[in-house]
Parts: structure tokens; C-alpha cells; sequence
């Protein structure tokens, strides 16, 4: 059984830089790609971000702004957030991909991290 344990978030001014950190019990994720995902208020759930053997990737939406990194000794993937928008209001959430370019989740959720910009 995988367990999510993301944190981090809370109210954040725009254009502020908050680190968001996921980590993992029951389940090493070396041997995985990881993602970050997002649900903002009223909307599905989406694919913000991946790491992996081929790099990394970056929804349009948050390219250039995020930076998507991973320590797999402390079994972790973080997000990096600079210059945050009002649209950037959402609960993240971190899974396993199940392939690259598919940006699929692998695996359930965890409880998320909110995530709320503000003026």
C-alpha cells in the first residue's frame, strides 16, 4: 500500500515561492517516474509536472515557473513554485506515472497539500 504524505502548501502571496514536498512509505519510487498533479476549485484533476529517467516535463500552464525535482534516498519528489498566480489556487497532489508521456496516475491519492494565492 503506497502512502502520500504532501505538504507545504497554505496561503501564499502572488508572485511567492513556496516548496512543496511529497514523500512516501511502504514503497521505494526510485524505479518510478514521478508527478505532481493539481484540482482547483471546480475542476478535474491535472497533470502539472514529471521527473523521470528522460527529464522532466511541465504542463504549459506552469512552465518556466516550476521546477520539478526528486531525492530517491529520501524517497521525496518536491515542486518548486516561483511567481505564483491566481490560477495557481489549487490541492496538489504527487503520484507515480505509469509511462512517460502518458502522465497517467499509478497509483491512489493521498490527501493533497492546498495551495491558495492571494492578492
Amino acid at each position: 500500500q503506497v502512502q502520500w504524505v504532501e505538504s507545504g502548501g497554505g496561503l501564499v502571496q502572488a508572485g511567492g515561492s513556496p516548496r512543496l514536498p511529497c514523500t512516501t512509505s511502504g514503497r521505494t519510487f526510485d524505479k518510478y517516474h514521478m508527478g505532481w498533479f493539481r484540482q482547483a476549485p471546480g475542476k478535474e484533476r491535472a497533470f502539472v509536472a514529471a521527473v523521470g529517467w528522460p527529464g522532466e516535463y511541465y504542463a504549459d500552464s506552469v512552465k518556466g515557473r516550476f521546477t520539478i525535482s526528486r531525492d530517491n534516498a529520501k524517497n521525496t519528489v518536491y515542486l518548486q513554485m516561483n511567481s505564483l498566480k491566481f490560477d495557481d489556487t489549487a490541492v496538489y497532489y504527487c503520484n507515480a506515472i505509469d509511462a512517460w508521456n502518458s502522465w497517467n496516475p499509478l497509483w491512489s491519492w493521498g490527501q493533497g497539500t492546498q495551495v491558495t494565492v492571494s492578492s
